[in-house]
């Protein structure tokens, strides 16, 4: 019988972007077949940088051209920025199911699944693109979201509360203004695609609510004080609002949680009002 972190370990050191999504698939048929182990393997190797090509090529955030709704060409690099995420978020799944052992197999669950959604996500996203004239690696792109799985990587609890909670859960706020506007534009099948992101997404989130929570019962410590403890200790800021709260709530986030964020974000926005120029 195949094992499931040797078969995790293969995926996400794949190069080729369509050999990845096609092996991530193969993988999550085999999981759902019940036809991998998942009890034993070998100890997990410290893989810090998942299987890639030369393109697109790597540059800092601050070098990335603007993307918007303006042109073509700009409305194909946002697309290709979150194509970008969908196969990071696939490399996630597969290193967050490689990395992490001797959990329930539920959370295994959580995170085949969510592989297999977001390759689907790749695939809509790519269709897009193609639609636009462009394709998956025409862009520059920045790894902002990679770098924190990394900086996380030994400590499930952050990587679960900081990649997915922070990071993967803006997604759930911005998607929906994305929706309308390619609406707007006559773009249906984009505007159809990113509604079953939107979706899908609340799912992801929620398992790295549920995972996160897990790791705080273990460790007899309170959730929502830890989450923005961890987020003090991540990150330069706390994320900027508005909030998708109903989403949000539906994705884990607790009311309590809900409400410091929102606090803090009103915080941010009077001090930058009372700013001397």
């Amino acid at each position: 019988m195949k094992n499931l972190y040797q078969e995790a370990k293969n995926c996400f050191l794949s190069n080729d972007p369509d050999k990845k999504l096609q092996l991530s698939l193969q993988i999550t048929g085999d999981w759902e077949a019940g036809s991998l182990e998942w009890h034993d393997g070998d100890p997990p190797l410290q893989l810090d940088i998942p299987g890639r090509l030369e393109k697109p090529v790597f540059v800092e955030v601050k070098k990335v051209k603007k993307r918007g709704f303006k042109s073509i060409q700009q409305r194909a690099a946002l697309i290709h920025a979150l194509t970008h995420i969908e196969l990071t978020a696939v490399n996630l799944a597969w290193d967050s199911i490689y990395r992490y052992r001797h959990l329930p197999k539920e959370y295994y669950d959580d995170w085949v699944k969510t592989a297999k959604e977001e390759t689907h996500h790749f695939y809509l996203l790519r269709k897009s693109l193609n639609d636009m004239g462009y394709d998956y690696g025409d862009f520059p792109v920045h790894d902002e979201l990679w770098k924190m799985a990394v900086t996380t990587a030994n400590d499930l609890m952050a990587r679960m509360a900081i990649v997915h909670r922070v990071l993967e859960a803006r997604a759930l706020d911005v998607v929906p203004f994305s929706v309308e506007k390619f609406r707007e534009l006559g773009d249906k099948d984009t505007a159809d695609s990113l509604i079953i992101i939107a979706n899908d997404e609340i799912g992801h989130v929620n398992a790295g609510a549920r995972w996160f929570r897990y790791r705080c019962e273990q460790e007899k410590v309170d959730s929502d004080k830890m989450f923005f403890t961890l987020m003090k200790k991540y990150l330069k800021s706390t994320p900027k609002g508005p909030f998708n709260r109903e989403a949000r709530i539906k994705a884990g986030f607790s009311l309590q949680e809900m409400q410091e964020l929102e606090r803090l974000d009103l915080e941010y926005k009077t001090q930058k009002a009372n700013a001397p120029v």
